[in-house]
């Protein structure tokens, strides 16, 4: 039992009984079983990620660079020209960017740490990665900001 709970139930708990061969539970297939962080108390939830974000960010940047104008095309993303932070500060949106990561080589510290081993990756192991990033002005310097949180500012009307 974990401290402060009377019971032990989760809505993924597996059944503990032998199910004999042929005779499969219908319960979770998953083997990694997800930790809620609520269910343990003391973690915060202020912060919300979308499932899958990654295709929306990959079809955002898509469309984006196709879009006859990108400025509609921001406005039907819920990207905010001005925004206000949850600290209040106020942004400007200046220009979006993406960026394409190509992982080359991989690095294994030795024993102790005082060194490392580089490798060149073979060519099936390389991997190709894109980023956005979207760079606001907050009356100071520049921020930069990745496509969820930019949707998650407080739109600022003009």
């Amino acid at each position: 039992m974990h401290r402060g709970h009377d019971d032990h139930f989760h809505p993924y708990d597996m059944p503990h009984g032998h199910m004999g061969a042929g005779h499969n539970a219908q319960a979770t297939a998953q083997w990694q079983l997800p930790h809620e962080h609520h269910a343990h108390g003391g973690e915060s939830q202020d912060h919300h990620h979308e499932a899958d974000f990654d295709l929306v960010e990959k079809a955002f940047a898509e469309g984006f660079y196709a879009a006859s104008d990108p400025t509609s095309f921001l406005r039907l993303a819920g990207v905010p020209f001005r925004a206000r932070t949850s600290e209040g500060t106020d942004l400007s949106l200046l220009r979006v960017e993406e960026t394409l990561r190509v992982d080359t080589g991989s690095l294994a510290p030795h024993l102790g740490g005082g060194s490392f081993r580089y490798d060149p990756l073979p060519a099936a192991m390389i991997s190709k990665r894109r980023a956005l990033a979207f760079q606001y002005f907050d009356g100071s310097e520049v921020r930069t900001l990745s496509l969820e949180e930019a949707r998650g500012l407080e739109r600022i009307e003009p």
